[in-house]
């Protein structure tokens, strides 16, 4: 997976969660009841694979040269260009107080904490916090409620002074107290938190939050005081390293590695920085995966050509021109290479070093807490009606698509039935029942319905009917000269891309064109007269790259029983109101492709961007399967390929798409951390649309009052309730459908252990190490503990 499909490296702290990854009305109605499941947590998360072994079995000392993305901007994770490398120092350098398991479900970290616990309920929330009575910072001073109400203040949002990137949460906290002792610390909130255990991980010190000028400069570039087990030594920016070494005031376990070295390595170099030794742990994409597998194999009898490589017997063209690819050289060069007995010979050698050297690497291999979903741009366009967003969800088979990416990998590829939780999190239950299952004959009435109709046959124009509660007109599609497949464009940058009329409209203008409703509101989209114009509110990075049934009986806010229109036939389909065409809509009994679908003479076309950079071949290969899909059901489209470090920026923040793929990390607290990725689109003063992270523009009222109704929810039942109840109102508004839970792939030199694909779970950094080497027989016990066939711990040299 590229860089596109999701930012690589997970992310520890919890300003990063709602940060979308590259390769994301009134209460519960009645229907929904049957979407949901009592044993949606018996669901079962990947193990994760980090090579686990006791303490007692791992080398004390030597250092683990760990490749990351970036050198960080930031050590200051609450500030907009944080990134994955900011978080991962922070997890080991700062207080963590609650850490996730491999469930994705919070845990007390006693390092830190005694205990936590809500010690009032009426007539405010009260939580009282017991400190470890050992936990001081690296300057020997106690960690205390002075930490704890300087960070409250910088993050509440009361002073625009401090930069920050968000204040979930900590906007509700009305005071900070000293408890009975300077080992307690007691938080009092102006309204009920759920999520309250996402608070102040990570912690920073005083002397950091204490002042804008600190916060907003002091911990750019420098972080002298910390309390984890590790401290920050060094960054050497020229060289892109970052060294944390013990830290020597820890309580804790002591840590094992002496230092810890991240080292900022491109995805594209990965391969080779491995080869070389100049890393012992980095996460790969499946190619690479697939190059140390091979080196791995046992060579053949002496003699004979290799068994895969330049020259060997199977496609000896195509493995020298895919080793040539990688190594620089394009594919002509390495098919005229082939006929060179001395290129050949030559490859043959630099190919043999490199599977020499990466023969001791092993690959583990879990499913990342976090899933690749289809965007739907709903803000303009056909997509803007919601009939056909679901007509192009339930086209598409999410099983196939899932067995493209994980099925080689040997990986299940079970497609996630829920936008807000994964397999294993208590919150998990598969809601997609709200959307309905993949058909393509209920997927052509929709659009029949929507009025697209077989391009040259008579229209009848059917006006536009929202499902559910979401009020979304419709649009006439951009159309191309080639229609019935998918049409492939090139582009590099934003401003090669095609252009239409309705596309540089503003959004008032479109609204008034067509009369449209902000999508999924009751009120017309005049309100976003004005400059127009969409504003996101959160910052995107360029790259792009975290349970019991629902209640049977729905109420409103105030208490009143809601209902639904809707018939019994689409509650036994196990779809929402609205989610099937009405009985009699005219359904092709065959399926369209030859036959593109149009209205007023207009194909019904739909531009799909995917990157277009190194690695993200699977990325492609799923988009091009989901044009195949659409094709069948007569919708065109444009697959329009983009630079990577244009694709989110420029075009999924920026709204500039119709179909797009990308990621989101599961998160311990989705009432908080996925609110802003499904909020409803407001319209600003100055006319624009903020849409926050929610870059589909696809929201609801009703969406927005069951995350608002979770987060404050102390009853954990009630609050999970609510969650998969906000899901299955996701599922029918059909802005975004998740695919494939994200393949974790991850080189590790040998004997490195406790470290790896670590799935949900935060990595216990003092636990990391090399497991000591076993004495062979007749040699002599202590031989120290770099001796081992591969990068040496101590010095990272072979």
């Amino acid at each position: 997976m590229s860089l596109v499909d999701a930012p690589r490296g997970r992310t520890c702290s919890r300003t990063l969660r709602s940060v979308a990854l590259l390769a994301g009305g009134v209460l519960a109605l009645p229907v929904l009841a049957g979407c949901s499941h009592d044993n949606g947590s018996d669901a079962k998360a990947t193990a994760q694979d980090i090579a686990a072994t006791p303490r007692d079995m791992v080398t004390d000392g030597g250092t683990l040269r760990w490749a990351v993305d970036t050198t960080p901007a930031t050590f200051n994770a609450f500030q907009a260009d944080a990134d994955a490398t900011t978080g991962r120092i922070a997890g080991a350098v700062l207080p963590s107080l609650y850490t996730l398991d491999g469930q994705g479900r919070p845990q007390r970290n006693p390092d830190y904490l005694e205990s936590a616990k809500i010690v009032e309920r009426e007539p405010q929330q009260v939580v009282l916090y017991k400190l470890n009575q050992q936990a001081v910072w690296s300057d020997g001073r106690e960690i205390g409620a002075p930490d704890f109400v300087a960070q409250w203040r910088a993050l509440s949002g009361k002073d625009s002074s401090y930069w920050t990137a968000r204040n979930a949460g900590y906007e509700r906290i009305e005071k900070i107290e000293r408890g009975t002792h300077d080992l307690e610390v007691k938080v009092t909130f102006t309204k009920p938190y759920a999520d309250w255990q996402s608070l102040f991980t990570p912690l920073y010190p005083k002397e950091v939050t204490g002042t804008p000028s600190t916060f907003n400069d002091g911990a750019r570039g420098k972080l002298p005081t910390t309390a984890g087990p590790f401290r920050v030594s060094a960054v050497d920016r020229k060289a892109g390293t970052t060294t944390l070494v013990r830290n020597p005031r820890w309580w804790g376990a002591r840590a094992k590695l002496e230092q810890l070295v991240l080292t900022a390595v491109p995805r594209e170099q990965r391969l080779t920085a491995l080869a070389e030794g100049k890393v012992d742990l980095a996460e790969i994409d499946r190619s690479t995966a697939e190059r140390i597998s091979l080196a791995r194999q046992a060579p053949g009898p002496a003699g004979q050509s290799p068994a895969h490589g330049p020259g060997s017997d199977m496609a000896p063209a195509d493995a020298l021109a895919s080793w040539a690819q990688a190594n620089g050289s394009d594919r002509k060069k390495a098919r005229a290479a082939q006929l060179v007995r001395a290129e050949l010979a030559e490859a043959r050698a630099a190919y043999g070093e490199e599977q020499k050297a990466l023969r001791d690497f092993v690959v583990r291999k879990s499913l990342e807490p976090a899933y690749t979903q289809l965007a739907m741009n709903g803000e303009s366009g056909p997509l803007a009606d919601e009939r056909v967003r679901r007509a192009v969800a339930r086209a598409i088979d999410r099983k196939e698509l899932a067995k493209i990416v994980l099925g080689p990998l040997g990986l299940p590829a079970e497609p996630p039935g829920s936008h807000l939780a994964l397999a294993g999190q208590r919150a998990y239950a598969d809601n997609s029942g709200a959307l309905g299952q993949q058909s393509t004959q209920e997927a052509q009435a929709l659009l029949a319905d929507a009025g697209w109709t077989p391009l040259g046959a008579p229209k009848k124009h059917v006006p536009a009917k929202a499902g559910g509660e979401a009020g979304a007109g419709t649009k006439d599609g951009s159309g191309t000269k080639e229609t019935g497949k998918a049409t492939e464009k090139g582009s590099s940058d934003k401003n090669n891309k095609k252009e239409s009329p309705d596309r540089n409209k503003k959004a008032s203008d479109r609204a008034s064109d067509e009369g449209m409703y902000i999508v999924g509101d009751d009120k017309p989209a005049g309100l976003r007269s004005g400059s127009g114009g969409t504003h996101v509110v959160a910052p995107a990075p360029a790259e792009a790259f975290g349970s019991l049934a629902v209640r049977s009986r729905a109420t409103s806010p105030d208490g009143s029983s809601v209902t639904v229109p809707g018939t019994r036939a689409q509650e036994q389909q196990g779809g929402m109101a609205g989610a099937y065409a009405p009985p009699g809509s005219a359904a092709p009994s065959h399926p369209t492709a030859g036959g593109p679908l149009g209205r007023n003479g207009k194909p019904l076309s739909l531009r799909f961007v995917l990157p277009s950079g190194p690695g993200s071949e699977p990325m492609r290969a799923v988009g091009n399967k989901i044009a195949q899909m659409l094709d069948r059901i007569g919708v065109h489209t444009e697959i329009t390929k983009v630079a990577d470090e244009s694709y989110f920026k420029d075009h999924i923040a920026a709204g500039d798409y119709d179909l797009a793929l990308y990621s989101w990390p599961a998160t311990a607290y989705p009432a908080t951390d996925a609110r802003p990725i499904y909020a409803k689109p407001r319209p600003a003063s100055d006319g624009s649309l903020l849409v926050e992270q929610n870059y589909t523009r696809v929201g609801t009222d009703y969406i927005d009052q069951l995350f608002d109704l979770a987060a404050g929810e102390l009853d954990e039942e009630d609050a999970r309730d609510l969650v998969r109840k906000a899901d299955a109102r996701i599922w029918a508004a059909a802005g975004s459908i998740p695919l494939y839970q994200r393949p974790e792939l991850v080189a590790v030199a040998p004997r490195v252990v406790n470290a790896g694909a670590f799935g949900f779970a935060t990595p216990r950094y003092q636990d990391i190490g090399f497991k000591k080497a076993q004495p062979k027989a007749g040699s002599q016990p202590g031989a120290g503990a770099g001796s081992n066939a591969g990068p040496n711990p101590g010095t990272g040299e072979k």
